[in-house]
């Protein structure tokens, strides 16, 4: 039995507004819907994932999704809340953005079948299509007065918009009558700052339906409609997927698998409990049991985040790489973890340890160095240890270990010690100090 649409994204906390008749359209009839998303770079980042889980959430109830990409709108940006122009893209960027996004939307929805999903890019049809046209065919049926009106571009007025950036939200609103027309899509979605861009579209289709009516037509139905989820915020205020480092992206080049796990592993409790309704597909029934285990006394730390982090990172990189992540995490506070060590990449090692202080040698001063002593001593310049008597005393009391293995050994020879990634030795002195020596 598929699921009810609107009633799922509600008890999800995803709904914001829709138009009359949404969800009765959507239990009629098998309807097709669509989101759009300017190609503005070569990645998604977990802003998008809201409206990916939109379209995911419509698929699995038995309707038609298309991911509409903005190859055409691209090229002007959305003004909408903004405080200021996007720098333009050209062609060949917007070629290249749409490349890389296709990838990523493809590993998050169903593309067979009667409701297989759609990518559609709209520069596809607004490349032949002439201004003259297009002021005929759309400007006509829209007052300046109506787009003026519009809270998005009331706030750009104050400090002054241009006339390409104005147009965007009839260009949008184009998209959707052309999507109306040839796909018999019924349904825009997106978040609540597209509230104005989606309505605009809905009243041009109903105008421009209106147009083409015959007197024998009778009254037309509503049949084009509007849904927007909230604008998803943190519960401190700051604004949500950005980091010290900025975005998190969905490409792994740009943002790792373990720096995508730590960033939903790390998110507040109430943070938690908002997320992973939105970003996963766990039912209600153990999304509940999961806050009530959360909140049992003695239970674990960060249940509900190490399900979230686990559902939403499989989903965006895979389970290899989920595991990968989940090894990275267990070093910085696990015992027993030289094997995980040892196991993960270079750049994983590197955010692993970002910030510990690092030392460089050269392959011959560890020869030389000939101790673990000595290496910690004198050898590493003092970073570590002042002198080889203060290292010597901390690795008899048991403070030291190297690769995260304890160094009871004064005498331990550098010649044993296996070299991380070829070129790293872990270094940590008591429970919390870590130093990275790089030998080159």
């Amino acid at each position: 039995m598929k699921k009810n649409f609107v009633e799922e994204l509600r008890w999800r906390g995803m709904i914001h507004d829709m138009t009359p008749g949404t969800e009765d359209q959507l239990n009629k009839e098998v309807t097709t819907a669509y989101v759009g998303m300017d190609p503005t770079a070569d990645s998604l980042h977990i802003g998008h994932l809201v409206s990916i889980m939109m379209l995911k959430h419509l698929q699995v109830a038995g309707h038609k999704p298309i991911a509409l990409l903005g190859g055409a709108t691209g090229m002007i940006g959305d003004p909408s809340f903004k405080a200021a122009e996007r720098v333009l893209l050209d062609e060949e960027a917007i070629a290249n953005n749409i490349a890389g996004i296709r990838k990523q939307l493809e590993k998050f929805l169903d593309f067979e079948g009667e409701t297989g999903a759609e990518i559609l890019n709209n520069y596809d049809w607004f490349k032949d299509f002439s201004f003259i046209d297009f002021a005929r065919e759309a400007g006509k049926h829209i007052t300046v007065n109506y787009m003026v009106a519009k809270d998005s571009v009331k706030k750009r007025m104050e400090t002054g918009i241009s006339f390409t950036e104005f147009t965007y939200q009839l260009l949008q609103g184009w998209d959707f009558y052309h999507l109306h027309t040839t796909k018999n899509c019924k349904l825009q979605m997106g978040g609540s700052d597209q509230w104005g861009n989606i309505v605009t579209g809905t009243e041009l289709i109903r105008r421009k339906n209106e147009e083409n009516r015959t007197s024998e037509d009778g009254e037309r139905e509503r049949d084009a409609f509007a849904l927007t989820c909230p604008l998803i915020t943190k519960a401190d205020g700051t604004k949500f997927g950005k980091t010290e480092s900025g975005s998190v992206w969905l490409d792994p080049e740009k943002t790792s698998p373990y720096q995508f796990y730590q960033f939903w592993l790390n998110v507040s409790d109430e943070d938690a409990s908002k997320y992973i309704r939105i970003f996963t597909l766990l039912p209600q029934d153990k999304i509940e049991a999961l806050e009530t285990e959360a909140t049992a006394e003695g239970a674990p730390p960060r249940i509900l985040q190490k399900a979230l982090a686990e559902d939403v990172t499989v989903r965006v990189h895979g389970q290899a790489e989920y595991e990968i992540a989940i090894k990275a995490s267990m070093i910085l506070f696990g015992k027993n973890v030289t094997e995980e060590l040892k196991s993960i990449d270079e750049r994983t090692l590197l955010e692993v340890f970002d910030g510990v202080p690092q030392v460089k040698i050269s392959k011959e001063a560890l020869a030389e160095a000939g101790n673990v002593t000595t290496l910690l001593g004198v050898a590493t310049e003092g970073t570590i240890f002042k002198s080889n008597g203060e290292s010597r005393k901390t690795i008899k009391g048991g403070g030291v270990s190297i690769n995260k293995a304890k160094v009871t050994d004064i005498n331990a020879p550098t010649s044993e010690i296996e070299l991380l990634q070829d070129k790293f030795i872990l270094a940590q002195k008591g429970k919390k100090n870590y130093f990275l020596i790089e030998v080159e």
